[in-house]
């Protein structure tokens, strides 16, 4: 077995459980081929044919007052996670000539999302739906797609942006499933809330490692990147602990704070 290679088999997979199944067949001391150049094959990333992709606007409402709507609200997380699953086994085999360590640290990503998927889905089940019950969106993915030949961007504008967010609105999501008495739910979002925080760290350490190689500032080369890619513009209210525990800097967590202050 070679990481790489297992990776995007993992990625090319349709069906969920053998998603899943495939990164946690991957050992820790896997083989890891870091110079092979991949064709890049049809059907990436592989997903069932439900849940039905339609526009963000368009996704329901996730209110708590009934199963229902906290259904809706699981389900977006469910798809959210396996888009991030998607996403750690497309970064992958994608981009080679990276140190062991980037392959390594992107595998341990990929199963712990694996895992939240795996954790919310059974949620899911137990409250009468499953993961394909409702529509949703393609936002994430489509950002991939965007930076495909952009590893830089990939890792400024997917872990350090979209994926961060899930710091800044996590826990008000915990807090709320709690109050409507789903406990299960509101411990599977701690769960992914404490990962989380390591998979963003990832993805700075790698941007800042990636930044100082070629000698140009994080700061200034992340707004380059979000106005060439049309990221989605940063919106407080921020979890500036969550993001400093990230790896974000003194510098950025600056910026947010007073971006934040004007929004109010």
């Amino acid at each position: 077995m070679e990481l790489r290679a297992a990776a995007l088999q993992a990625l090319l997979a349709t069906d969920t459980n053998h998603k899943g199944m495939i990164l946690q067949a991957i050992p820790d001391d896997v083989v890891i081929d870091v110079e092979r150049q991949f064709e890049v094959p049809s059907g990436v990333p592989g997903r069932p044919e439900k849940p039905e992709l339609i526009a963000p606007g368009k996704v329901g409402r996730r209110s708590m007052v009934t199963v229902e709507g906290r259904a809706i609200l699981i389900h977006a997380l469910a798809h959210i996670e396996m888009n991030a699953i998607n996403l750690a086994t497309d970064i992958l085999w994608r981009f080679p000539g990276m140190p062991p360590q980037f392959y390594r640290d992107w595998l341990k990503v990929a199963k712990e999302e694996a895992y939240h998927f795996q954790l919310l889905e059974g949620h899911l089940q137990s409250m009468g739906y499953h993961y394909g019950s409702f529509p949703a969106h393609n936002s994430l993915w489509e950002m991939a797609e965007k930076t495909n030949n952009d590893l830089l961007a990939r890792l400024a504008l997917v872990p350090r942006t979209l994926e961060a967010r899930g710091l800044d609105v996590t826990p008000g999501l915990s807090a709320k499933l709690a109050q409507a008495g789903d406990q299960a739910g509101a411990a599977i979002l701690g769960i992914i809330y404490r990962d989380e925080i390591g998979h963003v760290a990832i993805g700075n350490h790698w941007y800042n490692e990636r930044c100082a190689l070629q000698g140009i500032d994080t700061i200034e080369t992340y707004a380059q990147l979000a106005q060439r890619y049309k990221a989605p513009k940063l919106r407080g209210p921020f979890n500036l602990d969550a993001r400093k525990e990230a790896g974000f800097s003194d510098a950025e967590l600056v910026a947010l704070s007073q971006q934040e202050s004007t929004e109010v």
